[in-house]
């Protein structure tokens, strides 16, 4: 075992984990939630809400997050969970995939947002907490590096929709090539605008 993680063994702090996610947005790709515990003895500087960081500033935070957090996981959701549950539900079960694959485990959840998902540990929801809260903070960064990556492999295997730029969101450059192409295997179907696109071009929803 680590030896940050033997430090919390014996009823030292409580391991409080942040919890955001990337991806409720788009209208194609995974939801994908973080899950970080950090170390209050290595702090990182310059931890932010990840959409007032530039790209390159979050890959710096999310290599030092991942070195020296006590402990991070990521979870997803995919686009056929989206189109089945809902994006809500969808990213709850990304939020406690993360929460769950956390080891060690927290002893108490912090998630941003006005919602929880359904998990066994003690939990709060934090309106903000991604500007806020530190540990919510880290979980934003790893998130949205995790999934911009994701889309920009994506982009790689569906050409042409120009994922790697916009990441899934819906762009008007984005929804050209929707009504152009159609939709991939990975657009959100139960997105209003990718069922638009596919009416139009007369093909089942």
């Amino acid at each position: 075992m680590p030896e940050r993680a033997r430090r919390y063994q014996d009823g030292e702090p409580v391991r409080v984990a942040g919890v955001d996610e990337a991806g409720r947005g788009p209208l194609a790709g995974p939801v994908v939630a973080a899950a970080v515990i950090l170390d209050p003895h290595l702090p990182i500087e310059g931890l932010a809400d990840s959409k007032r960081l530039t790209p390159a500033r979050r890959e710096v935070l999310a290599a030092r997050i991942r070195d020296a957090a006590l402990a991070w996981a990521l979870g997803r959701a995919e686009v056929e969970e989206i189109d089945r549950l809902n994006i809500l539900q969808a990213t709850l079960l990304a939020m406690r995939r993360a929460i769950e694959a956390l080891d060690p485990p927290p002893g108490q959840v912090l998630v941003d947002g006005d919602r929880l998902p359904e998990i066994a540990v003690p939990a709060r929801a934090v309106v903000g907490g991604d500007r806020n809260v530190p540990a919510i903070s880290a979980a934003s960064i790893l998130a949205k590096v995790a999934r911009d990556a994701e889309m920009c492999r994506l982009d790689a295997r569906y050409p042409g929709y120009g994922f790697a730029q916009h990441k899934g969101y819906g762009t008007r450059a984005h929804l050209e090539a929707l009504r152009r192409l159609g939709p991939s295997p990975v657009h959100r179907r139960s997105f209003a605008p990718v069922r638009a696109s596919i009416r139009g071009r007369g093909d089942e929803v």
